[in-house]
């Protein structure tokens, strides 16, 4: 008796189920299936072939049931694929992957894992290995993935028990988004791909340590009243109060927790170069981004408040200067909340502070706490620094201004719309004149500065958020780096918009190099000068590629590229002299501040650009 052909195919397009045997690489793809994974970033190569297999067969299977199918996005180089994975997880909140092969292929996720660790992204990158008889051999693309990426991830695992692979990806997806999210890499060697096993439907690793964590800060998320009544002690005592507020209010979905807070207890917020959207500048209260290259009325209100409230930030480098001791100069009390324990004290030595999520602690805190009066004196003084000491620049030059090509896009769009950025001059105005009213909205490599971040992550915002608009704000220097993947967009249909501001170097070195190492330009002018990025851009299959170079044409080509429906790329020739400004030099508090030519400085700064800065200059760019 002949078997209906028929019955065969029902049986291979039937949805595996709990119990069925299948291989290594077909239980990966359930796994992903099972957490909701919807789009899969990467590029392939041998030692991850049976798992691309398995994404074609599965898409196959689910072929009458498109929502199930599992969107694969191919990109230039690997590089790229972390990145528009990374640019996924931050605009969408959920878990971004990308799959690559071994040797090349894993060392060039390095990047975006480590700049995914930097800024506590949740990823799970899936990499192809050897087969276990020949890790250790020095096998053709075998790299030591474990070694490598332990350094800069929040977890990997090396899978060498092909029982435990289902376990081992649920788990991965588990860690990445719970508790402090970062990147998670799982090593599967190709053998335990091919492998044939059940998939059962359930089950995580055992994984004491970090469980017990997890309990360790739900537990004590609880404040208790002696913590209540010390923390609104201190609000009692001060007269001038001031919200910090970092990326850990975005990631914990606290923007509007942080609002109420803030407006309830009449205290003006500052946030960092991550926080950004968390409240927006026009707010009463919002003075906008503080740090190195924050809003001069943000610094010196951090000079000014004698009770800093830091909730989600870390003190980092950028913020604090490296000086620790002259941030916050007059600030009586200092109070931290982060998820992350390892946080607490590290950098600034805090009077309270409380492990825990950020949303559970404002509303505690709300909740429990007395009616506080505003400070009334202390919100004129805001006002009054918002006033004087704006942002602002050169508004009066013939040539282009980069400042207000950001400041026309953010009223265009009335600030709703999704932005990345390369790193470098563009990514400081970009946060210092668009003017986020949403989180999740200015996505951009915080911690790690990763030079070719926006056109790929712009890409995998795009994907997360296929209704939303979004810009990748980015430089000539910047773009350089991943500019393949302006084929990405044109070939997968994502409709990006690339603005590209074009100042003919890297402008970020060229200002430093003037400041501190007396005008030397090694390097910073790039000499690389001849591409046409608009042609490339045309080459690449964007119908909309345009060149600015006059101020009467600009406004009218900006609308233009906004509402164009598809991929559209707008190359704008700006000041190649503009500068980023306030700028806080190496070694100098926020007292000592450069504010530059067009926002006035409450006190002269003691060093600019003299030799005796040069050496702090190189310690600390």
């Amino acid at each position: 008796m002949t078997q209906n052909p028929n019955v065969a195919l029902d049986a291979l397009m039937k949805p595996p189920a709990a119990g069925e045997s299948m291989s290594g690489a077909d239980i990966i793809l359930r796994v992903l299936s099972e957490q909701g994974v919807d789009t899969v970033f990467g590029y392939s190569g041998g030692a991850i072939l049976p798992t691309y297999d398995a994404v074609f067969r599965f898409n196959e299977m689910h072929a009458q049931t498109p929502g199930r199918q599992i969107k694969l996005v191919v990109p230039a180089n690997e590089q790229a694929a972390g990145f528009m994975a990374a640019g996924y997880a931050r605009a969408s909140g959920k878990v971004g992957v990308f799959m690559v092969t071994s040797g090349p292929g894993a060392t060039n996720a390095v990047t975006p894992i480590a700049d995914c660790n930097g800024d506590s992204i949740p990823v799970v990158l899936i990499c192809g290995q050897v087969p276990r008889a020949m890790i250790g051999t020095d096998a053709f693309q075998e790299a030591p993935v474990f070694n490598i990426m332990s350094a800069c991830a929040k977890q990997v695992f090396l899978v060498t028990d092909p029982a435990k692979l289902e376990q081992t990806l649920r788990t991965a997806f588990e860690v990445a988004r719970t508790g402090r999210p970062g990147p998670v890499v799982v090593d599967v060697p190709k053998d335990i791909q091919n492998w044939t096993g059940t998939y059962r439907g359930q089950g995580t690793l055992e994984f004491r340590g970090y469980s017990d964590r997890l309990r360790m800060v739900a537990n004590g998320a609880r404040l208790d009243e002696d913590k209540r009544t010390r923390f609104f002690d201190m609000l009692a005592h001060s007269r001038r109060p001031l919200l910090y507020a970092g990326g850990g209010i975005i990631t914990a979905g606290a923007t509007a927790e942080l609002r109420q807070f803030a407006e309830r207890f009449g205290i003006p917020v500052v946030t960092t170069l991550m926080g950004l959207g968390a409240i927006s500048v026009k707010h009463e209260l919002g003075l906008g981004m503080l740090g190195m290259q924050g809003a001069a009325c943000a610094n010196y209100a951090v000079e000014d408040c004698d009770f800093l409230i830091a909730v989600g930030a870390r003190f980092d480098d950028r913020v604090a200067g490296g000086r620790p001791d002259a941030f916050a100069p007059r600030a009586r009390y200092v109070a931290h909340i982060d998820i992350d324990e390892a946080e607490i004290n590290k950098v600034k030595r805090a009077h309270w502070t409380h492990v825990g999520d950020a949303k559970d602690t404002l509303l505690s805190l709300m909740k429990h706490g007395p009616a506080a009066p505003r400070t009334v004196e202390w919100l004129d003084r805001i006002k009054e620094l918002k006033r004087v000491y704006g942002m602002n620049y050169d508004r009066n030059s013939p040539a282009i201004q980069p400042q207000f090509v950001v400041e026309k896009l953010s009223d265009l769009t009335g600030g709703r719309a999704i932005v990345t950025t390369g790193v470098g001059q563009h990514q400081m105005w970009a946060a210092q004149f668009f003017d986020f009213v949403e989180p999740r909205s200015f996505l951009t490599s915080g911690s790690m500065g990763t030079m070719g971040f926006g056109l790929p992550a712009a890409i995998g915002a795009q994907l997360a958020r296929p209704d939303a608009l979004v810009i990748d704000i980015d430089g000539d220097g910047s773009i350089r780096m991943n500019i393949g993947d302006l084929e990405t967009a044109t070939t997968y249909g994502v409709p990006v918009k690339v603005l590209l501001l074009n100042n003919l170097g890297d402008g970020m070195i060229r200002q430093w190099q003037r400041l501190f190492y007396e005008g030397r330009l090694c390097v910073s002018d790039k000499s690389l000068h001849r591409k046409d990025f608009v042609m490339a851009a045309r080459a690449d299959g964007f119908e909309f590629a345009r060149r600015v170079a006059t101020m009467s044409e600009l406004e009218e080509q900006l609308k233009a590229f906004v509402e164009f429906d598809g991929p559209a790329f707008l190359e704008v020739m700006v000041d190649e002299n503009a500068d980023v400004f306030p700028m806080v030099g190496p070694g100098q508090s926020y007292a000592n501040m450069v504010t530059g030519p067009f926002i006035p400085s409450r006190a002269e700064p003691e060093v600019e650009g003299k030799g005796t800065e040069r050496q702090a200059a190189a310690d600390m760019f």
